[in-house]
């Protein structure tokens, strides 16, 4: 089953908002493929509700990205580039790098606090790798590093981490560069992340980020040649 025979019916709840969530899960999970139209009409009547709220689904998901627009053809999902990965993973690390350098300057106890909260996420992670549930790693993975975003309580950091969360699942779901990755490396690398923050040195979490988040042969960083981690802003 693909594409919109993938949708189930809404039953009472023909929101936009629930259908938009639909095809978001439908694109994530590769029943819509990148490249596919999704036809109003057809969603429509698959969902048993009037055009109107499809029409609005499909804004929202134009707006974050997801799917795109072509004049006198219709709407189609985004097929995403190495080009766009690099960007998306570059975008991660600049907002978590912002929401970690709030969480550090909180009180020992509340830094000791979230890096529980971090560490026992990544106790579940590893049971899904011993699990090979791979989907329900990479659900996991990208809900440990928005519940550090989210400990920034920076909601607009908040609100487009989200966005980015949602093109980062496609990225590993659709790209078999990251489902080939070496899985064991997956919880040690967020245990060093959670070891970081709880210390408190943003330096120290900065670069476990960005080794996090770095991929190889797309490093569109402009670092400064020593070394030093910086994303545009001055420093002394």
């Amino acid at each position: 089953m693909s594409g919109v025979q993938a949708l189930s019916a809404l039953e009472h709840r023909p929101t936009a908002v629930i259908i938009s969530d639909q095809l978001r899960e439908r694109i994530i999970d590769g029943a819509f493929k990148p490249g596919d139209q999704i036809n109003e009409a057809q969603v429509a009547s698959q969902l048993r509700v009037s055009r109107g709220p499809v029409r609005e689904a499909l804004h929202r998901l134009v707006q974050e990205g997801l799917l795109i627009g072509l004049p006198n053809r219709g709407v189609f999902v985004r097929e995403i580039t190495e080009r766009d990965i690099a960007e998306i993973y570059e975008a991660r690390e600049v907002i978590e790098c912002a929401a970690a350098e709030i969480v550090t300057k909180l009180d020992d106890a509340e830094r000791d606090r979230i890096a529980d909260e971090l560490t026992a996420m990544t106790t579940e992670m590893g049971e899904a790798v011993a699990a090979e549930q791979w989907d329900l790693l990479r659900r996991l993975d990208l809900r440990f590093h928005m519940t550090l975003v989210e400990h920034g309580r920076n909601r607009r950091l908040v609100r487009a981490y989200s966005t980015l969360a949602t093109e980062a699942l496609i990225c590993m779901a659709q790209w078999s560069g990251f489902s080939e990755n070496n899985r064991s490396r997956v919880v040690p690398g967020h245990l060093d992340i959670v070891e970081k923050l709880r210390s408190g040195d943003m330096e120290a979490v900065h670069l476990a980020l960005h080794n996090h988040l770095s991929l190889d042969d797309y490093q569109l960083h402009t670092h400064d040649d020593d070394g030093s981690l910086r994303h545009g802003r001055p420093e002394e």
